[in-house]
């Protein structure tokens, strides 16, 4: 950080609530107006503290990383602006108009480092290169698409708009990690407006073109950064929009005998999906996402080992698809309740110990009260809340297997916990829902 971060930033900042008090305005919503400027705040800390804690913590890290490299694509964009647009849309070419800046980019042909490179360093042109703008930039994507998945769940379920403001908004590992300028920002603004146009496209039916648009945009932020987030998504996803559809026959016997059909035709057509997103994808075909896990395990516990206490082992993966669904229970148990608070060993490990525990305190709370098989029976009433279950632990599976590091298994890990902490929400109000 440097002065302009001082000079600029509060400008940038004035606009930014300026902008929101007007949208503000246009709420009717009592509750997402009280919500409106909290959770805005509490993202803004998260984005500028990120970047404190790497340069005067840690010393290094990966938003200084982009913001770095991204300093070059803005330099691209002053000096040659054509030039800068032609190396905003490369896709790992060498070319001569760009060559001098594309020798300086050490992951210039890592299509996710990019794609934030390339974003910071847009930012950067329109910012004057001041880190903390650019973070703020990045948080706004990340908020407007909590937001859109805020106002979709608020339409699917109206009674439970606080408990959607608690899981989108305020778990705090989610503030810190979705809120700067890394990856996961990016990628968590993504995945919110991916869910909120597939609403609209699939289950309301409305905005066609804006919802077709927005969702062929997330498709592919999601499909370059983290690809195996719509492995976890597109399979659930539609198989929520078939039992969704399926609720809205009105006949009982139509309703009744349809059922089993759209459950057969949603399962095969997620299957599909799932073949599909992967298909060519070197890392995560189905063909090869054994061995893969096993290889990306191996080497990232090697690493992980040389950093005192951060390592966990699961299990033996033998690169085999069989030992991946052996290792499944310890590797959601590391996902959603681990580290365990006699495995912390510096501060931000404890805060994610104890927010690990709180999620295994709610999960055992809410699937022992009514009982587990009545909880299941419940899920498949509700489409939304198998969704979010059944997205939160495919997602954990692929999270706990490609970790095996506490400091990375709390970052890869933030997309899961609004959809879990959510469906564990509307799970324990039920009988509310079934109401409505």
């Amino acid at each position: 950080m440097s002065i302009s971060d001082f000079l600029f930033t509060p400008i940038l900042l004035f606009i930014i609530y300026i902008a929101f008090y007007l949208y503000y305005l246009t709420l009717n919503d009592e509750l997402s107006k009280k919500i409106l400027f909290p959770s805005l705040t509490l993202k803004v800390i998260g984005a500028l503290m990120i970047g404190i804690i790497y340069q005067f913590y840690y010393g290094a890290g990966d938003t200084l990383n982009y913001y770095n490299q991204g300093k070059i694509v803005a330099s691209a964009l002053r000096e040659n602006f054509l030039a800068g647009v032609q190396l905003l849309l490369s896709n790992g070419e060498f070319e001569s108009s760009t060559f001098e800046y594309s020798t300086k980019l050490y992951w210039y042909r890592n299509p996710p480092e990019m794609f934030i490179i390339k974003l910071s360093g847009l930012f950067g042109y329109l910012c004057f290169d001041t880190y903390s703008s650019i973070a703020l930039m990045f948080m706004l994507i990340s908020f407007s698409g909590s937001w859109a998945l805020f106002n979709t769940f608020n339409k699917i379920y109206p009674s439970l708009k606080l408990y959607s403001a608690i899981a989108i908004f305020f778990i705090p590992s989610v503030i810190f990690w979705g809120s700067g300028l890394m990856k996961d920002t990016i990628m968590l603004g993504a995945l919110g407006w991916l869910f909120h146009s597939f609403h609209s496209l699939f289950i309301e039916k409305k905005r066609i073109l804006i919802s077709v648009i927005v969702l062929i945009i997330c498709l592919y932020i999601l499909y370059t950064i983290r690809i195996y987030i719509l492995l976890a998504f597109v399979p659930p996803a539609l198989f929520w929009i078939f039992l969704e559809n399926n609720k809205r026959i009105k006949s009982a016997l139509i309703r009744n005998i349809s059922k089993p059909l759209f459950a057969a035709f949603g399962l095969g057509l997620a299957f599909y999906a799932a073949i599909t997103v992967t298909e060519g994808s070197e890392k995560y075909d189905l063909d090869n996402i054994g061995q893969r896990t096993k290889i990306n395990a191996e080497y990232l516990y090697a690493i992980s080992q040389q950093q005192e206490g951060s390592a966990y082992y699961l299990g033996e993966l033998d690169g085999s698809f069989e030992s991946i669904v052996r290792l499944t229970p310890q590797a959601i148990l590391v996902t959603l309740y681990r580290p365990f608070l006699w495995e912390i060993r510096n501060p931000l490990m404890l805060l994610s110990a104890i927010e690990s525990l709180l999620f295994l305190t709610l999960s055992l709370y809410i699937f022992i009260k009514p009982g587990f098989f009545k909880s299941i029976q419940i899920l498949f009433k509700e489409p939304l809340i198998l969704f979010s279950i059944v997205f939160s632990l495919g997602l954990a599976v692929g999270v706990g297997l490609n970790s095996f590091n506490f400091g990375t298994l709390v970052r890869y890990k933030i997309p899961i916990l609004p959809f879990y902490c959510a469906g564990l929400l509307f799970l324990s109000k039920y009988k509310e829902i079934s109401d409505e």
